[in-house]
């Protein structure tokens, strides 16, 4: 079975973090930290954020980059300004794990990871005078478009009205 994961490459900012682990919780998607990050998990800023999903969140740590790709099999795709190709224009597969790997918020993905991954580079469109979207935005557009494709596994589909009924 496949399983959706997102990467985030020395994240510096708690409250992008906690935003990032909630949307992972409440879709499923494992969340991978690999450090340096710019805070301690323990942080009041980062749990605040996603405080009543933490423990349902399934999350992965990793010392540098490279511990992360020799622990982990699957199609890696690099989420970046620089991107060649849209992330809606990618087929993601359904039969392997797909990683959505994302940089620092100040400096991205490094360049040398994108210049030896040209064909798994993707970006998100926007306005090319402008810099980029936040972090916590750009990882739930990002996983969202992943589980359309995968017409949303296990997701409810259906809300209820609580006083209401249609």
């Amino acid at each position: 079975m496949q399983k959706l994961n997102i990467v985030l490459i020395e994240p510096q900012i708690p409250q992008n973090t906690g935003n990032i682990s909630r949307t992972c919780a409440v879709t499923g998607i494992a969340l991978h930290l690999v450090r340096p990050y710019g805070f301690v998990i323990t942080d009041k800023q980062l749990k605040r954020a996603g405080l009543d999903y933490w423990d349902k969140l399934e999350i992965y740590e990793y010392d540098n980059i490279d511990s992360f790709f020799e622990a982990n099999k699957g199609s890696f795709y690099f989420f970046t300004t620089k991107g060649r190709q849209t992330h809606s224009d990618v087929c993601y597969p359904k039969d392997e794990n797909v990683y959505l790997i994302f940089g620092r918020e100040d400096k991205g993905l490094s360049e040398k990871l994108l210049y030896d991954n040209p064909d798994k580079c993707v970006r998100i469109p926007m306005r090319n005078e402008l810099r980029s979207l936040n972090l916590s935005n750009s990882v739930a557009i990002a996983c969202y478009e992943v589980l359309r494709q995968w017409d949303y596994p296990d997701l409810g589909r259906e809300g209820k009205l609580t006083q209401y009924t249609w």
